[in-house]
């Protein structure tokens, strides 16, 4: 289900499929997406018949159809020089960085002691300079802010604690390869909410006059497994760690067949969007049930209003932070 009125799914979903890939491969899903001379790119995640993962770009006019998908794998795992992505790249995020004239690119690496948040650069999505780990494990669910905040740069991420929920966080540095000043932003709640437990970054924070729009999704438990729904958060442009406004209701969840059914059933997970400045339309692209690709829209301004309609967190004490 979603909010009434807010996301429209595309009635042609999903969008991709493993079929539209030109060589084998078992899924396709989560893929982070730009926009870039007039064109739509999704970097897309490909599980192979092994299960490990890697990515790929395809290209579209219109954002909707006709895409373009590179004849083979964009960007493999690269064991050999990277140890930490031996069991494959995961679940990118783009961030376009002006200050660099380039594209950052946060991804998962599944590295034998577990998942892990690395970083890469591309300024054509065909060839890519890895910076190496962020974060070690198990973290996740990470993306860059577009600019600096007071002089670093600030990146929205997921750790997962051995016990215990798994909240989002954000941290800071000088460089891109150095982090630290790390800050807890965004609690999962507890009891029978649905982002109870663990919650995670979609796509990467969008700027606008009221505040970053971040979407997140929260996962809850059940006896049937878990269940992936998408929530809003709008936070302060200035000092990203105040969180100005929540939903307390999800907004987009799983209903359709292609969300339900799948490798992983009951799961929309957004990974990307684009935003229309002439039109105001947001294009939100989503992992449907971990087998496909899928699209639903919305109009910025609405989501804005939405969820500045919602209430204000309790803000945390700064010792609480840490």
């Amino acid at each position: 289900m979603s909010t009434p009125g807010l996301f429209t799914r595309y009635p042609g979903n999903p969008i991709l499929s493993a079929t539209d890939i030109p060589y084998r491969a078992n899924t396709v899903f989560n893929a982070a997406a730009a926009a870039i001379d007039g064109e739509s790119i999704l970097l897309l995640r490909v599980e192979d018949l092994r299960g490990i993962s890697h990515l790929t770009v395809a290209r579209s006019d219109d954002g909707r159809t006709g895409w373009r998908i590179d004849p083979e794998p964009t960007l493999m795992p690269d064991p050999d020089h990277h140890p930490e992505e031996v069991w494959g790249i995961e679940d990118p995020r783009i961030t376009w960085l002006p200050e660099r004239d380039e594209w950052a690119i946060a991804y998962t690496a599944f590295s034998r002691r577990g998942p892990l948040v690395s970083l890469a650069v591309t300024r054509d999505f065909r060839h890519f300079q890895r910076l190496g780990p962020a974060m070690p494990p198990e973290d996740k669910d990470a993306a860059l802010f577009p600019r600096r905040i007071d002089g670093r740069w600030a990146l929205i991420h997921r750790p997962t604690p051995l016990a215990g929920p798994a909240h989002i966080w954000l941290a800071f540095s000088p460089d891109l390869r150095h982090w630290g000043d790390h800050t807890l932003l965004l609690p999962a709640r507890e009891g029978a909410w649905w982002d109870a437990g663990k919650i995670g970054l979609g796509p990467p924070p969008l700027e606008t006059p009221e505040g970053w729009l971040m979407l997140y999704h929260g996962v809850r438990s059940t006896a049937s497994g878990s269940l992936y729904r998408a929530g809003l958060v709008l936070l302060d442009l200035e000092d990203p760690r105040r969180v100005l406004h929540r939903t307390d209701e999800w907004v987009f969840g799983p209903q359709e067949s292609y969300e339900q059914t799948g490798d992983v059933g009951g799961v929309v997970f957004p990974c990307g969007w684009i935003h229309d400045p002439i039109t105001d339309e947001l294009r939100i692209y989503y992992g449907a049930a971990d087998s496909a690709i899928a699209l639903a829209t919305a109009t910025l301004s609405d989501l804005v209003a939405y969820v500045r309609s919602c209430p204000r967190p309790e803000q945390r004490r700064v010792a609480e932070r840490r």
